[in-house]
């Protein structure tokens, strides 16, 4: 099955639903997006290490991490290998002394040692496939930086219609809206959209 690498190019956070967060995944040298829904302590972890803010003490990323370097265990890479009932699971590929080793994790918990490793993000195509958005040529998503370093996680965008709302539009309607918060940048309105999307077509 085709691997197809990602990498985070922003963390999203939507004004309609309180305390909710997306990490947007980005396809390399692609333009399709792959946002996941956080919770905000991931969402502020990701965030910490992509600013390479210092914590007065270690959060517990910083310490999972710190534990695989003294023992000399190396995150090779992290992969989104399934999706399921809007779930997504993730494993870490680990090296130690030439043994590798395929450890379970929460998607969000993966991508925040993603970060403080440096290793390589991957999907399967048929994953970006159902659950990935396009971006049209010449669209970026909005990075974090130093001006939301006081939130953590910036906001980086507006939805004006709640989930209830979109089981009253229609599938051209839907689109219209879907592309409508992607310009927004909301990407968790967008994965309410999206699945309400894919959810008609079965």
């Amino acid at each position: 099955m085709k691997k197809i690498e990602l990498e985070i190019v922003a963390l999203s956070h939507s004004i309609t639903q309180t305390h909710s967060y997306a990490v947007v995944l980005g396809e390399v040298n692609g333009l399709r997006r792959l946002p996941i829904v956080i919770g905000g302590f991931e969402a502020q972890a990701i965030a910490v290490a992509l600013e390479h803010m210092q914590p007065s003490r270690p959060l517990t990323h910083d310490l999972f991490a710190n534990f695989m370097t003294t023992y000399g265990i190396e995150l090779q890479e992290v992969l989104i290998y399934k999706l399921e009932e809007g779930i997504f699971f993730a494993k870490l590929l680990c090296c130690r002394n030439g043994e590798t080793t395929e450890i379970d994790s929460r998607t969000s918990d993966a991508l925040a040692l993603a970060v403080r490793a440096g290793c390589k993000i991957f999907t399967f195509e048929n994953i970006l496939e159902t659950a990935g958005l396009f971006l049209e040529q010449g669209e970026t998503s909005v990075e974090t930086s130093s001006d939301s370093k006081k939130e953590s996680v910036p906001v980086t965008g507006k939805a004006g219609n709640t989930s209830t709302d979109i089981k009253n539009l229609n599938l051209e309607e839907l689109n219209q809206l879907l592309q409508k918060v992607l310009d927004q940048e909301d990407y968790v309105q967008a994965i309410r959209i999206r699945d309400e999307i894919n959810s008609r077509k079965k």
